[in-house]
């Protein structure tokens, strides 16, 4: 029976009190009469009275007016969805699939996916014709098997069956499988609230470190100057051109005395026209009085770590003492410098000062928002609580500054993994180094707004941490720190958040959910699939509160992108292909209004002072410049064309999902439903390469 729409009680509550009001609208056709206090000349009326007809009509209007512009969005939202799937899936236009190399190392998960899709289709099926023939047994939370007599035909002896194999074999081993990850579940949502609570403690404690002033004040008596520690400045980069100014620009600018600074542009490109630019903008900032030099590789091995490596064995670097490092997409404030260096001075057991990034690009899509998520929790919980409380936590590889002694005596940089910078950190860590890191300072950066960008940088993340576990496992277990630091190292640091995570993320929600809605013998408890992973996310959202509209996205990509943290952290656990592979993130080159404007007075001073630049030119600068010039004088290639890509393994998980989601509704499973079917179209919206930047 449809539900009676009276308004007559809800309205009756609303009471005022105040003086006897006459309103009479404009309006000749009705006026309304309000009535307050028993001492009006009026005799009492019926409340029912007092209410016009066409106020009803308005308000009904207004609410129905509401719910068809919900419904009308709704269906909008799914027919540019369902054009997307017909545009891309069904037509090919504007994507191209995976290459074929990358599908060779990726075809063992996707076979199992598909397989598994397979079968979850012929079982949905199966269940489907059951569920009209009346055989509603998976229903029961006991489940019962017909006797002999009650079966009816072949197809119902096929059916009970199934139903005893179901019971017997399949359901034992998926529950224990299940019971395994929810303990792991909760052991690393443990984890989480605990570097919470911690964030929470140092900021009610207001916990952070301090540097004393006049830090670099000369403690000679006869001298009223000050001594600046020599600090040497590494960019490396590859193939940088659309972000290699503003770095180079924004480290030019830091405030340092001049003699004790220089900048070491290392440059791996392997495009004559970029290597072409980078010297230019070198020889500009060289011809202004700025100590930086220009490094090409003939030998361009080992990525980013033998850059590295080979920029510290320049004979001039045993004149510093400290090196700051920043990629490409980094733009540090002038004063960086004076609030990191410091810290080292009277701390000789200092090894790194790491600060944090902040990006210029945060808002530019809904990817770059839900990165912006993680990475916020990753810098203000998990980085400040482990070097508040361990002076131990992984370096970012970037927007840090080393003592050049800590690198030298933990071994330098090495080439054995892609991870580098976490290589380094565990060796110094080993080696009695401690780090501190400054919350409060931030560099400017840039986070990956494609899709296929930022799963390439994950891949890396992950399958890097994994190969470097093996590789460093004997050497911590042999070390001379305390038995509780290589607690820490194992089972924390590497196992439980390198290995568990995407592992438990990956198997207990893509496989065991979707299982048990064609196995209901073995069940997830609600509080697994719902409460948890919400209370997780709305702990991993605060240090970020402006995205709280996004905490049900953010849950969803968070485990669609299991997927490829999963294959990342197999393949190198196991030292499969991709594991050593480096893919240079791709840069968009996004500059902050704050960048414009320095750059636009910038670039005003450098045309007042060209006259007085030009007169100290070397003939080799005025050959980049003369080079530069012509090249920015030349007309622009065209740009080449960039499609979407389709993903297989996201597609056919979007699919299983779905399909799951189906036969929920059979069990008349409500949460179970609506999480299958939100995190289905969200790995269809994936596997379509419908989220981040959208290409032509």
């Amino acid at each position: 029976m449809a539900p009676r729409l009276d308004f007559s009680a809800w309205w009756a509550k609303e009471t005022r009190k105040g003086t006897p009001v006459v309103v009479t609208m404009e309006n000749p056709n009705y006026s309304v009469v309000e009535i307050d206090g028993p001492d009006v000349p009026f005799q009492p009326v019926d409340k029912d009275r007092g209410k016009n007809a066409k106020q009803f009509t308005w308000v009904l209007l207004l609410r129905a007016h509401r719910a068809v512009g919900c419904l009308t969005w709704l269906a909008n939202l799914l027919w540019a969805l369902l054009g997307a799937i017909k545009k891309r899936l069904f037509l090919g236009q504007g994507v191209a699939m995976e290459s074929g190399d990358k599908i060779i190392r990726g075809r063992m998960l996707f076979r199992f996916i598909r397989g598994f899709l397979l079968v979850s289709l012929a079982v949905l099926t199966f269940e489907v014709i059951a569920h009209f023939k009346g055989w509603h047994y998976f229903q029961n939370s006991n489940l019962h098997i017909p006797k002999t007599d009650e079966i009816q035909g072949w197809f119902h002896m096929v059916y009970v069956a199934w139903l005893e194999f179901r019971a017997d074999y399949i359901a034992p081993p998926i529950q224990s499988l299940s019971n395994f990850c929810v303990a792991l579940f909760i052991i690393q949502s443990l984890d989480r609230l605990i570097l919470s609570v911690g964030m929470f403690w140092i900021k009610y404690k207001k916990i952070k470190p301090r540097i004393e002033e006049d830090t670099f004040k000369s403690e000679d008596v006869e001298s009223s100057g000050y001594e600046y520690p020599m600090v040497l400045v590494q960019i490396p980069m590859c193939n940088e051109r659309e972000v290699y100014d503003q770095s180079i620009s924004a480290i030019c600018q830091l405030d340092w005395p001049k003699d004790r600074l220089l900048i070491q542009v290392l440059d791996d490109s392997d495009d004559e026209s970029i290597m072409s630019l980078i010297r230019g903008e070198v020889s500009k900032w060289s011809q202004r009085g700025v100590n930086i030099i220009y490094r090409h590789r003939l030998v361009r091995t080992g990525y980013k770590a033998g850059n590295l490596n080979s920029a510290m064995g320049c004979d001039y670097v045993k004149d510093y003492e400290f090196v700051a490092i920043f990629d490409a997409d980094f733009q540090p404030n002038p004063d960086f410098l004076k609030l990191t260096v410091p810290h080292f001075k009277g701390n000789p057991e200092l090894g790194l000062v790491q600060a944090r990034w902040s990006f210029v690009n945060k808002d530019e899509n809904l990817l770059t928002r839900l990165q912006n998520i993680n990475l916020c929790f990753h810098f203000e919980v998990e980085q400040q609580v482990n070097g508040v409380f361990l002076n131990f936590f992984g370096f970012n590889g970037t927007a840090g500054v080393w003592r050049i002694k800590a690198l030298e005596d933990s071994g330098g940089w090495l080439e054995r993994t892609t991870v580098e910078d976490m290589d380094i950190a565990v060796r110094a860590h080993l080696h009695g180094w401690k780090f501190i890191f400054l919350n409060d300072v931030k560099v400017l950066c840039e986070v990956p707004e494609s899709y296929e960008a930022y799963r390439k940088q994950q891949h890396r993340w992950h399958s890097g941490p994994m190969q470097l576990f093996r590789l460093c496992l004997p050497a911590i277990l042999t070390s001379k720190i305390s038995f509780w630091k290589k607690s820490n190292l194992v089972l924390l640091f590497f196992l439980l958040r390198k290995l568990i995570l995407p592992f438990y993320s990956f198997t207990l929600f893509c496989i065991i959910l979707p299982l048990t809605m064609f196995v209901p013998e073995a069940e997830l408890p609600l509080w697994v699939i719902c409460y948890i992973p919400v209370f997780m996310s709305f702990l991993n959202i605060l240090p970020a509160p402006k995205s709280f509209p996004f905490i049900v996205p953010y849950l969803l990509f968070e485990n669609t992108m299991s997927v490829t943290k999963f294959n990342a952290m197999v393949s190198g656990l196991f030292q499969l292909g991709s594991s050593y592979e480096w893919v240079v993130t791709k840069k968009a080159g996004r500059s902050s209004e704050s960048d414009l404007l320095a750059i636009a007075e910038s670039e005003s001073k450098t045309i007042n002072q060209q006259p007085q630049i030009h007169r100290g030119v070397s003939e080799s600068e005025l050959s980049e410049l003369n080079k530069l010039k012509e090249q920015q004088a030349s007309p622009p290639p065209p740009p080449a064309k960039k499609v979407n890509k389709i993903y297989k393994k996201e597609l056919a998980l979007a699919f299983l999902l779905l399909t799951a989601s189906v036969r929920s509704l059979l069990s008349a499973q409500g949460i179970h439903f609506y999480f299958l079917l939100f995190q289905g179209v969200t790995f269809l919206l994936v596997g379509l390469d419908l989220i981040g930047e959208q290409m032509s």
